[in-house]
């Protein structure tokens, strides 16, 4: 995902993961790496605007990152995973105290489920939705000025 969207401009990335040994000897140019124990807490430090992308190893834990994205109110959140993983985290989240509506912030599966389940193409579903959001912005933006 960080080399697919590294290059693109307008994107500052920030890359948590639970620690520094999880992470490549060489941090790309433009990635900010952040170990982080816990990365549910490290949400903290995101700007209130920012895309949190959930891309981890563990149920448990993208569970977890939901549940702290949702109660800190952050804007765009998406995250990996089947209809059956957002079936069961819709039901996990409620149980959590999350509205319907707060929990439909979520865009699950993110990217393009059409593209297959090759990482590769999932990263590169996932930057062009981002693409295509941001350029929704911009125009949405340009219509408003005139």
């Amino acid at each position: 995902m960080v080399e697919v969207l590294r290059p693109l401009p307008d994107f500052a990335i920030t890359w948590v993961d639970t620690g520094p040994e999880r992470f490549p000897a060489a941090i790309p140019g433009g990635v900010t790496a952040l170990p982080a124990p816990d990365p549910a807490r490290a949400l903290a430090l995101a700007p209130q605007d920012a895309e949190v992308l959930i891309l981890t190893y563990s149920h448990e834990l993208d569970l977890a990152l939901c549940h702290a994205a949702l109660a800190r109110g952050q804007g765009r959140i998406g995250l990996i995973g089947s209809a059956t993983k957002w079936t069961r985290f819709r039901s996990r989240l409620a149980q959590l105290g999350h509205a319907p509506a707060t929990v439909a912030r979520i865009a699950c599966p993110i990217g393009n489920p059409a593209l297959g389940k090759h990482p590769q193409a999932i990263a590169v579903g996932i930057a062009a939705a981002l693409l295509t959001e941001q350029g929704e912005e911009i125009t949405a933006r340009q219509d408003r000025t005139g």
